[in-house]
């Protein structure tokens, strides 16, 4: 059976963040997620949303107990959204990452798009990178939490 490779998401907690784009801030947060999002062909709107669901409500912020245990919406949490096609990057064969699994720019800055308008949605102020440029992404990762998400899981279930 063939591997299913579908959207995903790097979730980092953050305290700040911010994005550069040719010397110019494009996108700047404090406390909340930084996220690195990968598109692949066979992705849909509902793999987007099934992400910006699992993102908003993900719970690893401490309570009053220090226990991982509030959302980002219960910690009024802020998003800074960065696409990274590179997430795709195969490094099985050879020195050279093969990108092929990523999806076409078209493709994915709607999917992209989707996905942060999802949050939005869902009352998450989002920040974000520019699609397609070389950006400087600076954090100061809280925990450090990094966790990776895939909308594979939503048909795992």
């Amino acid at each position: 059976m063939d591997k299913v490779i579908e959207m995903k998401v790097v979730v980092q907690r953050s305290k700040q963040a911010k994005v550069t784009v040719n010397g110019e801030v494009t996108g700047q947060i404090d406390r909340g997620f930084v996220l690195l999002v990968g598109v692949t062909h066979d992705d849909t709107k509902q793999d987007a949303e099934y992400l910006a669901d699992k993102v908003a409500y993900l719970r690893v912020f401490a309570d009053e107990e220090g226990k991982m245990n509030r959302s980002l919406l219960e910690v009024d949490g802020q998003v800074l959204s960065v696409s990274q096609f590179t997430l795709y990057g195969d490094c099985r064969k050879g020195r050279r990452p093969n990108f092929m699994q990523a999806a076409k720019p078209d493709q994915a800055k709607q999917l992209y798009e989707h996905f942060n308008q999802s949050l939005r949605e869902k009352g998450v102020s989002v920040e974000t990178g520019e699609f397609g440029a070389m950006m400087q992404v600076e954090l100061v990762n809280d925990g450090p939490v990094t966790l990776i998400i895939d909308s594979q899981e939503r048909s795992q279930k």
